[in-house]
C-alpha cells in the first residue's frame, strides 16, 4: 500500500474521531449525560427512533383510504384491508419511513356488527346486499375468500351510523346455505299445513 493511501487514511479516521468527539459533545449539551456509554447508548436510541418512527400520520378509514384531519387520503393496500378486516371509520396510524416506505397500523377500531348478504355484481363492481342495502366491498376481499357471484356472507359494518363500505368477514359454504334455506321452507311449510288443518279433539 502506498503511503500516499496510508496517509489518506489516516486523514479520515482523524476527521471521522473529530467529528465524533463534537456530536458527544453536542450530546451532552442536549442531553445532560456525561458517562460515556450512556451517551453512545442515546445517541443509538435517537438515531434508531428517528429512522424507525419517520413522519407519522393518522386518520381514518374509509373503506379505501385512510383520510388525515385535513381531508388528505392516503391509499390503503387492499390486501392488508382485507386480511385485516377494516371497517369504515377505524382509526390508522400511518407511518412513513425516512426510505419512504409506507406502514399502515389499525389504532382504534370502531364498534361493529355482523350482517349476513349476498354477494352482487353492479357496474362493474362488487357488493353486498344485506338488510335492504348494498355495501361496497373490496375486489381484495372477494378474491381472497374466492367469493363467487350468489354467494352468502357475513360483512361487518359500523355498530351505529350509515356505511358505504362493508369488510367481508367470511363466505358461508353453498351446501350449509342451501340446507339452512331448506330447513326454513320445511319449517314454514310445516307451519302453513298446521294452521290449515288444525288438529281437532273429541
Amino acid at each position: 500500500m502506498s503511503d500516499d493511501k496510508l496517509l489518506h487514511i489516516q486523514e479520515l479516521l482523524e476527521s471521522a474521531a473529530a467529528n465524533l468527539k463534537t456530536a458527544n459533545s453536542l450530546m451532552r449539551d442536549l442531553t445532560g449525560v456525561v458517562d460515556t456509554d450512556r451517551e453512545r447508548n442515546v445517541s443509538r436510541a435517537i438515531h434508531a427512533g428517528a429512522s424507525a418512527d419517520g413522519k407519522v400520520v393518522e386518520g381514518i378509514f374509509d373503506g379505501q383510504n385512510m383520510l388525515d384531519s385535513d381531508g388528505q387520503g392516503y391509499p390503503v393496500p387492499a390486501n392488508y384491508a382485507s386480511k385485516s378486516k377494516l371497517v369504515e371509520g377505524d382509526g390508522m396510524k400511518l407511518t412513513i419511513t425516512d426510505e419512504g416506505k409506507f406502514i399502515y397500523k389499525q389504532i382504534a377500531p370502531i364498534p361493529r356488527k355482523t350482517v349476513v348478504g349476498v354477494l352482487i355484481q353492479e357496474d362493474g363492481q362488487y357488493k353486498v346486499l344485506a338488510e335492504g342495502k348494498v355495501y361496497r366491498v373490496l375486489l381484495a376481499s372477494v378474491t381472497f375468500y374466492r367469493a363467487e357471484v350468489g354467494d352468502q356472507v357475513t360483512i361487518l359494518l359500523p355498530d351505529e351510523g350509515e356505511a358505504a363500505w362493508g369488510a367481508i368477514d367470511a363466505v358461508i359454504p353453498k351446501h350449509v346455505a342451501e340446507t339452512a334455506a331448506k330447513a326454513t321452507l320445511t319449517g314454514r311449510s310445516k307451519d302453513a299445513d298446521g294452521e290449515l288443518s288444525p288438529t281437532v279433539e273429541a
